[in-house]
């Protein structure tokens, strides 16, 4: 049976506690930072933005990690990732500069699609389901969301009114528009943030049928590698 990490010789080596969660259960750990995030963001004004900016660097910094932990090719995170946070770093320094901000979010996007893929090939690629896998499923599902609550944040830069809520079109915060993209993946419809300009709806249906995939595709095989592990 494979292991995501080397599990040391009992006796020879200890490690901490924290080092052994970070070895042993990297997805859990993504998806606690996502969850977390998901919640602070809250708290977060649009004047407050370096603050998300650093949530977001720290994040990246825990999906490279997991990526590293994965299938998928290590240099391709690397290459897209490295980029994603100098500019991000950029960003924070100076927040009206719009073509570093599109650059940045752009490349946090494909990054955080490409964790997600990265995730979905970990859990396709035993024949057995693990601990860490079932947290792989979760964090692959939150990551998602935030590649495509990205996508939105910069559609909505480059076409300003693309989204309305109850209050009428404006500029939505970004913790407002991972409520539309994890409302989108899910397909449950409860946002009140809506897409109203073309390519916005358009990503919109993107992410609506990428979710539904997920489901049909990555859970049926969860549960399927369950029922044939117990029998």
């Amino acid at each position: 049976m494979s292991q995501l990490w080397p599990t040391p010789a009992p006796g020879r080596v200890r490690t901490n506690p924290v080092v052994r969660a970070f070895r042993e259960r990297p997805s859990a750990i993504l998806l606690t930072a996502q969850v977390i995030a998901m919640l602070g963001l809250a708290f977060v004004g649009p004047s407050q933005r370096p603050v998300f900016s650093l949530v977001g660097l720290v994040i990246l910094l825990l999906a490279i990690v997991v990526v590293r932990s994965t299938p998928a090719l290590t240099w391709i995170s690397g290459l897209i990732a490295l980029p994603a946070l100098v500019l991000e770093v950029w960003s924070i320094i100076d927040p009206e500069h719009q073509v570093v901000f599109i650059l940045a979010h752009s490349l946090l996007a494909a990054f955080y699609g490409y964790v997600g893929y990265a995730l979905v090939a970990y859990v396709f690629a035993d024949h057995w389901v693990t601990r860490d896998e079932l947290f792989a499923v979760g964090a692959a599902f939150t990551v998602i969301c935030w590649a495509f609550a990205y996508v939105f944040f910069v559609i909505q830069e480059l076409k300003p009114g693309s989204f309305t809520d109850y209050s009428g079109v404006g500029q939505r915060t970004f913790h407002e528009l991972l409520y539309l993209s994890v409302a989108n993946f899910t397909s449950v419809g409860l946002s009140d943030v809506t897409p109203v300009q073309p390519i916005a709806r358009g990503v919109g249906m993107i992410e609506q049928l990428t979710g539904v995939m997920y489901v049909a595709m990555v859970i049926s095989r969860l549960v399927a590698l369950s029922v044939i592990r117990r029998g």
